[in-house]
């Protein structure tokens, strides 16, 4: 038992070295929900992730066959501790953060962790609780020997309350509060911001103010011109809103890593395989080029998601999927592009 145990730690240890090595080369990720029922099993989906050359997955909240599954795999797990998990850690100190860390990243010595994202689109009264719970789960997974995982959390789209022009990009004012705490952190732990972003939605919630060529990384040409800098498409635009926005906040060196986007196939005002299709191969393409205002920065971004989830709200939320429940794909896309 012992030399079993010295043999699984010399692996993770072999592991952690060759996720550092990887960590400045990130792939473009997938989301991997499991809202649904009729889900393939976890040792499927982990065998679709190496075929279509996902390196990188994330998942909103520990899954035992899930991790179980990606052990020993390469494949390299943003993991989430959610919405309903992260009021207690940071009620619990540190103590409560090294249980949660012991039973959810320790418990799976040979899967890579990335990030440990705290919160997905955290708001209202929770938004007090997000940086103390990330405080304790930072100096919990030091305490561990885990330092090389960052903790983080993921803004919704929401909270900027401006995306054109990038350079006047800002927080809204009900944002500024939470994320004047969450951007020192994050600077002071040299850990990336995580946002979900989708033009999809900006397009969608008015359609008639924009070409959907911006929205599509279509458009022939610059469609917002901001003092030397051209924008042919709104995800460049958000990012570097976003950017504009971290820095005003403190947060000059803090990454922007986009943790979802996506177009869906069905179901709302633009939805449609064709234009799915043409978001998500030309974003596979387009990320690792940065963005006008980051020349050469690759973004690092998740694909929103690996599957339709029939248990999500109907209609739009439930036409996300890059593959139907049987595995099929939904549409012919590449997805073999690192950033």
């Amino acid at each position: 038992m012992a030399s079993s145990a010295a043999s699984m730690l010399d692996m993770a240890l072999l592991l952690a070295v060759f996720a550092s090595i990887l960590a400045g080369t990130a792939a473009v990720g997938v989301c991997w929900g499991m809202s649904g029922d009729n889900l393939p099993p976890a040792s499927k989906v982990t065998e679709m992730l190496r075929e279509n050359g996902f390196t990188v997955v994330r998942l909103y909240a520990p899954d035992s066959a899930a991790l179980a599954a990606l052990g020993g795999t390469g494949i390299r797990v943003v993991g989430g501790a959610p919405n309903y998990d992260f009021p207690a850690l940071a009620h619990g100190g540190t103590a409560a953060a090294a249980a949660w860390i012991r039973e959810n990243i320790q418990a799976y010595p040979t899967v890579l962790f990335r990030f440990v994202v705290v919160g997905n689109e955290v708001a209202g009264a929770d938004t007090q609780l997000l940086v103390p719970a990330m405080e304790n789960v930072h100096a919990a997974l030091a305490v561990a020997g885990l330092g090389h995982i960052k903790v983080t959390t993921s803004i919704s789209q929401a909270t900027i309350g401006v995306h054109i022009p990038p350079s006047a990009g800002e927080f809204t004012d009900e944002a500024k509060p939470f994320m004047s705490y969450v951007i020192p952190f994050l600077e002071r732990t040299h850990a990336p911001l995580l946002a979900n972003l989708y033009p999809y939605f900006i397009y969608s919630y008015n359609p008639g103010g924009m070409d959907i060529s911006f929205a599509l990384f279509t458009a022939s040409g610059a469609v917002v011109q901001d003092g030397e800098y051209g924008y042919q498409n709104q995800f460049d635009a958000t990012v570097d809103a976003l950017y504009t926005a971290v820095a005003k906040l403190g947060g000059e060196n803090v990454r922007v890593v986009v943790s979802e986007t996506g177009w869906p196939t069905a179901g709302g005002v633009g939805a449609s395989v064709e234009n799915a299709m043409t978001f998500n191969q030309n974003l596979v393409r387009h990320v690792r080029n940065g963005t006008p205002r980051h020349p050469g920065k690759k973004t690092e971004t998740y694909v929103f998601a690996m599957f339709n989830e029939n248990l999500k709200e109907a209609g739009v939320e439930q036409n996300w999927g890059l593959f139907y429940p049987s595995t099929d794909r939904v549409y012919p896309i590449s997805f073999h592009a690192r950033i």
